[in-house]
């Protein structure tokens, strides 16, 4: 069976070594086997990294690929798996796109309404005409790259 280094690895799915090494860490990929002190893998690591890519791609976290892979019985087939976890992630994407919605009319009315001079000015008729009672969960804070 051909084995594949982490290098060979990552230049055909088009990550880092570091990412693949992370997923091994984190328990997603079962480590590889050394040979003489490197990592080698068989092909089927790729066929493995193609649906970690593609369940980030759609939004998936690593708790949640974790959970396809092993969170299952082994007989459960692929397409059951995906479904549950579809299911869910759709869930979470409704309620989110609601969230948008509201923060959308949010900042529309503000840019509509809002003629104060000053914050604690604009604070005090947020607070006076209950728009304070109009909420919305946070949504996850976006992450600045350094």
């Amino acid at each position: 069976m051909l084995r594949l280094t982490i290098s060979e690895v990552a230049r055909q799915v088009g990550l880092q070594p570091s990412a693949i090494r992370y997923y091994e860490r984190v328990g997603i990929l079962v480590p590889a086997q050394r040979i003489g002190g490197q990592r080698r893998y068989d092909t089927t690591v790729l066929y493995r990294l193609a649906v970690i890519q593609r369940a980030r791609q759609t939004g998936f976290t690593l708790d949640e690929i974790r959970e396809l892979f092993f969170g299952f019985r082994d007989a459960a087939p692929a397409s059951l798996r995906w479904q549950k976890l579809s299911r869910s992630k759709l869930g979470e994407l409704e309620e989110l796109m609601g969230q948008i919605k509201t923060m959308r009319q949010l900042l529309q009315k503000m840019m509509d309404c809002c003629r104060c001079d000053t914050l604690d000015q604009c604070g005090r008729g947020i607070f006076r005409k209950g728009l304070a009672t109009m909420t919305v969960k946070s949504l996850p804070a976006r992450r600045t790259r350094r």
